[in-house]
């Protein structure tokens, strides 16, 4: 049996704020039980549901001190069995305790160390060896380093593999050296520029990647930025130094949560065979809820999105006059920065019967968006994969994207001539460019409605779901554990 741990900071249905949830609770499901064993580990924060919380069963518990700054911590170990998957929760109320599971940096370094220390001695208390622990993203950045230098003197641990993988690049775990030592406990010689020394900081996903076996990210382009200086966000040396042991896989998504023929959540149901009645019938009804002017001929272009620099939306500040003509609806999901959650507000008090600005996170609402809109919109700065173009393939939502990450992989732009692709697609940052792509997207729905629906069918037929993700994760685990 192959055994294999993945250490995260969420997960759903637990806990979730962007997608490294959404992989860390879809894909340990998909592997075959009869060969896989795979667990998950991630804290036991007091907002997860209390529905979950109650069934929490405990495992054991031990006292852990990491560098001189935490010492005598108290750390409990919860399971609780879903699906075949077996997830044990990390325990310590002075940590994990608070209404988000992220608060300021320098508490969430702290909490980090201790979470990667934990995770690495709770092993012996849970009868459970694992061949390959996976670590996601710079929270669980320290525990390669832990495995490779405090703990390598215990036989237990001879041989554990370790596999880091990148959801996104531009959050690192980064803080002054000494205030380092002081977390971990690690001696000096690991704070230089060859281990996790950094800008004259440390850098928790930079050990991570230095001592890693494998480093792994979520697209094959990404995998490929990210060793430019453009993308790199300071690290693109090492990640070049270590492009042989590097790959891009791309994320799937859960084919039966985002199903438009079975998901309770939308008006609608339907599939390839009916999309072109019913899921007009989506927007007419999206459109009543939200106060927009009830019509199916409008254009519906949908946004769901964190409101930040990295997601394009200056281009769209630039362009926003452009996108909603007469013709078109523009409604947006998602919370973020002031700068942007005012910019939507304005133009739903402007233009109240074609906006719709819901500063919020609602996952109903998102379903009947997916369901509802025409079009959905991702003009991005980078995107590591990207999940929102997947699920909109899925509805028969037609993704105008920008030439970048996980993006470029997984949309094919159409082509009026040889009738092909699944969506829209611009390559420069460029608003004007973007405009341009969005104002053509209108021309192809509006007067060549026939190749619309095509292009709407190639991309309903398309597989992301994590099946194909999943033989590739396979194939890597092998190959470290030598088979």
């Amino acid at each position: 049996m192959n055994k294999i741990l993945f250490a995260a900071s969420e997960c759903v249905p637990f806990i979730k704020t962007g997608g490294l949830a959404d992989v860390c609770g879809a894909l340990p499901k998909e592997f075959d039980k009869e060969y896989w064993d795979v667990r998950v580990v991630i804290p036991n924060y007091s907002c997860i549901p209390e529905h979950f919380r109650n069934q929490f069963e405990y495992v054991a518990h031990f006292w852990m001190s990491a560098g001189p700054y935490i010492q005598n911590k108290y750390v409990g170990i919860l399971q609780y069995k879903m699906d075949g998957v077996t997830y044990y929760f990390i325990d310590n109320q002075e940590y994990f305790n608070g209404f988000t599971p992220y608060g300021n940096v320098l508490y969430d370094i702290e909490k980090f160390t201790f979470f990667d220390k934990a995770v690495l001695s709770m092993l012996k208390h849970i009868d459970f060896r694992p061949d390959i622990i996976h670590c996601h993203d710079w929270q669980a950045g320290l525990i390669p380093v832990y495995l490779k230098n405090e703990f390598s003197a215990d036989s237990f641990y001879w041989g554990i593999k370790t596999i880091m993988t990148i959801h996104n690049l531009k959050f690192q775990g980064v803080w002054d050296i000494k205030t380092m030592q002081g977390f971990t406990g690690f001696s000096a010689d690991l704070f230089t520029p060859d281990k996790l020394e950094f800008k004259k900081d440390a850098n928790m996903l930079k050990g991570g990647l230095v001592y890693a076996d494998y480093i792994t990210t979520v697209s094959d382009t990404y995998a490929q930025e990210i060793q430019s200086e453009y993308y790199g966000e300071g690290l693109n040396g090492l990640l070049s130094a270590r492009h042989f042991d590097m790959q891009g896989i791309v994320n799937g998504i859960d084919y039966k949560v985002y199903d438009p023929n079975t998901d309770p959540k939308i008006y609608v149901n339907y599939d390839l065979e009916s999309f072109r009645k019913k899921k007009a019938m989506n927007k007419e009804k999206l459109q009543a809820e939200l106060g927009l002017a009830v019509d199916k001929k409008k254009y519906m272009i949908g946004l769901i999105s964190r409101l930040t620099d990295q997601k394009g939306l200056d281009l769209i500040n630039y362009a926003m006059e452009g996108i909603t003509d007469e013709f078109t609806q523009f409604v947006v999901i998602g919370t973020g920065e002031g700068q942007y959650e005012n910019l939507f507000r304005h133009y739903a008090w402007k233009y109240p019967d074609r906006v719709s600005a819901n500063i919020c996170y609602s996952d109903d609402l998102a379903h009947k968006l997916y369901a509802a809109a025409d079009a959905f919109l991702m003009p991005s700065l980078f995107e590591p994969c990207g999940l929102t173009q997947l699920i909109s393939f899925r509805y028969g939502t037609v993704p105008i994207v920008r030439e970048t990450g996980g993006l470029k992989d997984t949309v094919e732009a159409f082509n009026e001539y040889e009738n092909t692709g699944d969506g829209f697609s611009f390559a420069n940052y460029n608003a004007d460019e973007m405009l341009q792509v969005i104002n053509y997207s209108k021309h192809i729905y509006f007067d060549k409605k026939r190749q619309w629906n095509q292009m709407v069918e190639r991309g309903m037929t398309k597989d992301f779901s994590w099946n194909a993700s999943k033989f590739r994760y396979e194939g890597l685990y092998n190959y470290l554990m030598g088979k």
